[in-house]
């Protein structure tokens, strides 16, 4: 199940730590696991490299070129490059994505346009790239990364990004529609609370830099107790990038312990 042999998979952000496990590094891990080769993109050269390293270590085929994913003309050459060298795009996963916080009266005007650049228009840009060569191919499958933010307030002040990917998911969808005839594939993953990476700037930014407070209290949010971590993200990324989803389009999976089905009061003991 979930053969990907020979498939060639675009993913952004794919950058991390040897010893780290972000979003972005796990799905390309596991695609290139399950026998895609991958095309990953990090505005962080040495964090992409990384993550490179150790999936050819384990026998995997993968590059990563450094693009700024809020540049249009930058993630064309780079959606191009990769058709030119391989003759096809199967897959194509935004992952890229970062919350600032703020609300309307706090969060200044540069702010909230870089957070609607990099959590929504990124994906916009590498979708219009893509999509004639999946089109043509009449072939194709795109999973975004969207967030319950973008769904509910999840407790933390950052308008920007909770807009962003609420739009990510009706970009998706409407998209979906559009090429469905084309048998090109668009569905969201959606991601909770989770364990990664991030965190330790997200404590800074959201908790004074308390750490174990911080996930002390995201543990508390979930239904389960617990969040989710980045090998969550990659197994729904998996399996809607499989043929094995082949008539699944415009919807998203959420993986999130159950927080969006939960009130927002004390959950039951």
């Amino acid at each position: 199940m979930f053969d990907l042999t020979g498939k060639i998979a675009l993913v952004t952000g794919i950058g991390a730590p040897a010893d780290a496990l972000g979003n972005g590094k796990a799905i390309a891990m596991l695609l290139a696991q399950q026998g895609a080769v991958i095309e990953g993109t990090d505005i962080n050269v040495a964090a992409g490299a990384a993550t490179v390293d150790q999936i050819v270590a384990n026998g995997g085929k993968a590059e990563c070129s450094a693009v700024n994913a809020t540049d249009a003309d930058g993630v064309k050459q780079w959606v191009d490059d990769c058709y030119a060298r391989h003759g096809r795009i199967d897959i194509l996963v935004n992952n890229v994505g970062q919350s600032e916080p703020g609300g309307p009266i706090t969060m200044d005007a540069s702010t909230w346009r870089a957070q609607i650049a990099l959590n929504l228009d990124a994906a916009f840009y590498t979708m219009q790239a893509s999509l004639p060569y999946m089109v043509a191919a009449k072939s194709g499958s795109i999973i975004n990364i969207s967030s319950i933010a973008g769904q509910r307030y999840i407790g933390k002040p950052q308008v920007g990004y909770a807009a962003a990917k609420a739009g990510l998911v009706q970009l998706t969808k409407t998209t979906a529609v559009i090429h469905a005839k084309d048998n090109v594939r668009l569905n969201c993953v959606v991601p909770g609370l989770m364990h990664t990476p991030m965190l330790k700037r997200m404590a800074d930014k959201y908790a004074g830099g308390d750490l174990a407070g911080f996930i002390a209290k995201r543990d508390a949010m979930v239904p389960m107790r617990r969040m989710g971590d980045a090998h969550d993200v990659a197994n729904a990324v998996l399996f809607l990038a499989a043929d094995e989803s082949r008539y699944i389009t415009a919807t998203e999976i959420v993986v999130d312990g159950g927080i969006t089905a939960a009130t927002q009061g004390d959950l039951p003991e």
